[in-house]
């Protein structure tokens, strides 16, 4: 079962791999990411940044999604990672199980697409025109969406950060 869904341009980092996960008491944390996923230097790197005991899979979003579907993932408990908003709404409109949509920072690191200005949204969400569109069909999902960067944080309403 899903514990947490997380959108996180980092992926797995010190606060998801030592916070979150414990947090949330989870044995396997899913990396759904096309790049990632394709690249053997980035897989080893939050191969090593995820945290001992706990089973990592870095796969496509699309390989994702298969194994999220999968009625064995029931019985662990899943730590679900993306580093976009679009990534979040393919995963959301394709499997169930998700309690709740988590936002951590997001935007300060990525590179802007070309022809696209980010602007800031709350104390740590940088988004352009496209993201924000995304992130408003994700609220629209019906799914409590929050921002908070880690378990000790208070979690924000993200429907108010983009009103």
């Amino acid at each position: 079962m899903i514990k947490l869904f997380r959108i996180d341009e980092r992926l797995i980092h010190g606060q998801v791999a030592i916070k979150w996960s414990r947090h949330t008491d989870v044995d396997h944390i899913v990396v759904a990411n096309d790049g990632a996923a394709s690249s053997e230097i980035m897989k080893k790197t939050l191969l090593m940044a995820a945290p001992a005991g706990v089973k990592t899979a870095i796969r496509t979003v699309k390989d994702a999604v298969t194994l999220l579907n999968d009625p064995r993932c029931d019985k662990f408990k899943i730590l679900v990672l993306v580093n976009s908003p679009e990534d979040a709404l393919k995963l959301v409109e394709s499997i169930s199980g998700i309690p709740y949509i988590n936002v951590g920072n997001y935007g300060r690191v990525a590179p802007e697409k070309p022809g696209m200005k980010r602007s800031r949204y709350g104390s740590n969400i940088y988004c352009d025109e496209s993201e924000v569109a995304a992130f408003k069909k994700l609220l629209a999902s019906g799914l409590r969406c929050i921002y908070q960067t880690t378990p000790e944080n208070p979690a924000e309403d993200l429907g108010k950060i983009f009103s």
